[in-house]
C-alpha cells in the first residue's frame, strides 16, 4: 500500500512541474522554467510569473498567510496565462479540481 502512495505523491508532483514548466514558457519565462522541478525554486517561478518579487516566496512559509499569498499569486498566474482570475483560486482552495485547472491553464491556448 506504502509503495502505491509513494507512486502517487510522485505522479502529482511530475504532473504540477510539467504543467508549471509549461505555464512558464508560455508566459516568457522560459529561462527559468526548469525551476518547476525544484523545490521552492518553484514557488519563486510562480511569483515571477504572476509579476511579483520573489521575496514573497519567503510568506509561503508562514502559517495562514501562505493561504492568502497563494490566491494573490495563483490569480495574477491565471491573468498571466489569459484565464478567467477564478482558475488561480481554484488551483490553490479546491482539492481535486486544482489539478483539473492547473492542466488548463498549462495546455490550452
Amino acid at each position: 500500500m506504502e509503495i502505491l502512495m509513494l507512486i502517487f505523491i510522485i505522479a502529482l508532483y511530475v504532473f504540477s512541474a510539467i504543467c508549471l514548466k509549461r505555464i512558464a514558457e508560455k508566459t516568457g519565462h522560459a529561462d527559468k522554467s526548469w525551476y518547476a522541478w525544484v523545490p521552492i525554486a518553484n514557488i519563486v517561478l510562480t511569483c515571477l510569473i504572476a509579476g511579483k518579487p520573489g521575496w514573497w516566496t519567503v510568506l509561503m512559509f508562514i502559517p495562514l498567510v501562505n493561504i492568502v499569498i497563494s490566491v494573490l499569486i495563483w490569480l495574477k498566474v491565471a491573468e498571466a496565462c489569459k484565464k478567467p482570475a477564478w482558475l488561480g483560486f481554484i488551483v490553490v482552495l479546491v482539492p481535486v479540481g486544482n489539478l483539473i485547472a492547473l492542466g488548463i491553464l498549462a495546455f490550452s491556448k
